[in-house]
């Protein structure tokens, strides 16, 4: 890295949201902790319940920077992870034109022109796997393969260390459902785009 590179602010301000009981949190503790210890970056994490915390609206605001974070608290994300209608609807607003997002395609219907977003079946890929509860590191997988805010070893790794002992082989098979999905969806998209080019309207 040059230093002019490591003079200049690359940061990323990015929510996950969705409803208690989906361990919305953890996603943002695994993420924020795959950026300070495994890319060794500047991460910042504020988690928000709603009146309930198991049903109830949640999130996590995750700052990822090269540089000291000096405000943690998310106003208009970089990157917005919906796992739930009522989250998307809460935040729908505050999506900027260049925001990217992401959602649990079974449980979020984005709003006409929204403009362009990721989707995956999350918690349907998880059921299929017999865990439901691992929705959210399927999701996580699918966050660092189209975003790339967060390398795949770090976030293996960030994994590893924050799920119960004993479920980490499962959970890392989870993380790498989403991270494939997401390459594929990459892929489909980079196809499309070629074999576009030079074609008559």
């Amino acid at each position: 890295m040059s230093r002019k590179q490591e003079n200049e602010n690359i940061k990323k301000e990015v929510i996950i949201t969705g409803f208690g009981g989906q361990g919305i949190v953890l996603a943002g503790s695994i993420l924020g902790k795959a950026a300070a210890l495994g890319d060794h970056l500047e991460s910042t994490l504020v988690q928000s319940y709603g009146p309930e915390s198991r049903g109830g609206a949640c999130s996590a605001q995750v700052v990822i920077s090269n540089l000291p974070i000096h405000y943690p608290y998310i106003r208009t994300p970089d990157i917005l992870v919906c796992m739930s209608q009522s989250a998307y609807e809460k935040y729908a607003d505050q999506l900027k034109p260049d925001t990217l997002l992401l959602i649990d395609q079974d449980l979020v219907r984005p709003m006409p022109g929204c403009g362009d977003y990721y989707a995956i079946p999350a918690t349907r890929i998880a059921e299929e796997l017999g865990r439901k509860m691992m929705a959210n590191i399927i999701m996580i997988g699918f966050v660092t393969s189209i975003s790339k805010i967060v390398s795949e070893e770090a976030a293996r790794n960030s994994i590893r260390d924050s799920v119960p002992k004993g479920t980490e082989e499962a959970n890392i098979k989870a993380f790498r459902k989403g991270f494939e999905y997401g390459l594929a969806i990459l892929k489909g998209r980079e196809k499309k785009a070629s074999g576009h080019t030079g074609a008559i309207a």
